[in-house]
């Protein structure tokens, strides 16, 4: 499905319901601001209880100011039945869902792989299958009332490009890339279907997860708000992957990267080569030709 940039993306009218997962802080947050500006009412999940109180507080005044309802829930996407459970949520309070945004996601590092098992399943459990249990949960009644739809799955480009030092994490946004792809294809494949599906590729942002470590917001980092700003113009023009930049790696930067990353395999090099000592000459060197020739 193609949205008209000009209108925006046909499920994101005022009047429609959306959930957004991992939705008290960061960019879960900053799109549920967007989304009750254009009139949408939205049920906010998250986990963190605090942080669920802080966002329902801070979210009234744009859910009155866009004349749409705002409702914060618990819920552990990892835990299917928790997802089931705000399904049918959301279904009751709100009515039939136009918009899901799988969202949630944790950074944990449980260092090399052959190490740390429980960590490992964590971070799968929440990263990976809970977006799966958030399509398996809401995609069967969006396909049933048949207005125009859109899931947004959050992915990272750590997922794609995979660099070294949390192999767990990069893992889990990987099989979010392969299944949204998947999902975006077989929802082609439903005849009349109107629900779009999209992957959002955010570049360094400053949420939580970054501000533990960094309690002021380095000048590369775009903010929560710019990614979704980002996210909404491109769901307009109905695309499905939406990379997005920040204030250091432009768009270019992005493509000879992964374009490198996809030559590991063509071309025969070692796994991740761009990381290995013996190739960082002809990495630097291919990217410099890459943004020569754009």
């Amino acid at each position: 499905m193609s949205g008209d940039a000009s209108n925006g993306h046909p499920a994101l009218i005022a009047g429609n319901n959306a959930v957004v997962t991992g939705g008290a802080s960061g960019i879960g947050l900053a799109t549920v601001r967007k989304l009750l500006e254009r009139g949408l009412s939205v049920l906010v999940a998250d986990r963190d209880q605090e942080a669920l109180e802080r966002a329902a507080e801070a979210l009234r005044q744009p859910a009155e100011a866009g004349g749409a309802r705002v409702e914060c829930t618990s819920c552990d996407v990892g835990d299917f039945d928790s997802v089931r459970e705000l399904a049918a949520r959301a279904e009751g309070d709100l009515g039939p869902v136009h918009f899901l945004f799988n969202n949630a996601g944790v950074g944990l590092k449980p260092s090399a792989p052959w190490e740390n098992l429980d960590e490992w399943r964590a971070q799968l459990q929440i990263n990976l299958w809970g977006v799966v249990h958030g399509v398996q949960a809401f995609v069967p009644a969006m396909l049933e009332h048949g207005a125009p739809a859109a899931v947004v799955c959050t992915g990272s480009k750590q997922g794609i490009t995979k660099p070294p030092g949390n192999a767990a994490y990069n893992l889990s946004k990987a099989g979010v890339v392969a299944y949204t792809e998947m999902l975006a294809h077989a929802l082609g494949q439903v005849e009349g279907c109107r629900i779009s599906a999209h992957l959002l590729v955010p570049g360094f942002t400053y949420t939580g997860m970054i501000s533990r470590f960094l309690p002021e917001k380095p000048d590369a980092a775009w903010t929560p708000e710019q990614v979704t700003d980002f996210l909404i113009d491109h769901l307009a023009a109905g695309d499905f992957y939406i990379l997005c930049p920040d204030n250091d790696v432009t768009p270019e930067l992005d493509r000879a990267r992964i374009q490198w990353n996809a030559d590991d395999l063509i071309q025969g090099r070692p796994a991740l080569s761009r990381w290995c000592p013996d190739f960082a000459e002809d990495f630097e060197a291919f990217v410099s030709d890459y943004l020569g020739k754009g």
